[in-house]
């Protein structure tokens, strides 16, 4: 559980977003890190700058595809697994007579 402080910390944080954002553009104050975040995928399939511009993008996008479509696979791998555990073992009982706090339906 969060302490009382790491809560207010937190909506200090909050505070200061809203602000921020209230007073500039998102797209522009994110602009110059899309960019880099981009070019990565330039980089990675044509480290050495030698392949035509076209192609470079075509890679590039197909490598962007890969990365997104991985985050998705270990999302989906993370949900499932939380959802197993949330899940009761097969050897435990479970009662489903829609009575609350250990009473019985009939009582």
């Amino acid at each position: 559980m969060a302490s009382d402080k790491s809560k207010e910390r937190a909506l200090y944080g909050r505070i200061g977003a809203y602000v921020l954002h209230s007073r500039y553009d998102s797209r522009e104050l994110t602009r110059a890190a899309r960019a880099a975040f981009e070019s990565k995928f330039e980089r990675d399939v044509d480290p050495e700058g030698v392949l035509p511009p076209e192609e470079r993008l075509r890679r590039a996008e197909m490598a962007r595809k890969a990365h997104y479509a991985r985050l998705a696979l270990k999302s989906a791998q993370a949900r499932r697994k939380r959802s197993d555990r949330r899940k009761p073992s097969p050897g435990v009982a479970h009662r489903d007579d829609g009575a609350a706090d250990g009473q019985s339906a009939t009582s």
